[in-house]
């Protein structure tokens, strides 16, 4: 299932960086909720991309709770760390998004208005 995941850049090299987050076999397991909540945003992530990247958006943008930034996530990298998560437990480690221009990214709330708008228009034709 995660043949389409873009490949650890740093995959068999003993200089692995992220090698600090330890062995991902010692993760527990997503709970039965987070897995669900997992599959539920993978499959908003395939609508919002089949609605919006036909207009030129590149992907999302989403606050990091961590170090309190903004981060630039295309959309096969999205569904690849969601796929990743389900899977594994945990999103693979990957390079951030290099100069995004953030007129190509849009947030999460704003791609589920605009798929809540695209319905509300067809269920009213």
């Amino acid at each position: 299932m995660l043949d389409d995941v873009p490949r650890d850049p740093f995959a068999d090299d003993p200089d692995d960086p992220a090698a600090a987050l330890g062995d991902s076999s010692d993760l527990e397991p997503l709970t039965s909720d987070e897995r669900d909540e997992a599959m539920t945003d993978l499959a908003d992530v395939e609508v919002f991309r089949s609605l919006l990247e036909p207009q030129g958006v590149l992907g999302l943008v989403l606050d990091c709770p961590e170090c309190g930034e903004q981060h630039y996530f295309d959309w096969d990298l999205l569904r690849g760390n969601l796929r990743q998560m389900i899977e594994k437990g945990r999103p693979q480690v990957h390079e951030p998004a290099y100069q995004p221009d953030p007129s190509q990214y849009v947030s999460w709330e704003y791609a589920r208005g605009y798929v809540d708008g695209v319905i509300d228009t067809e269920e009213h034709r």
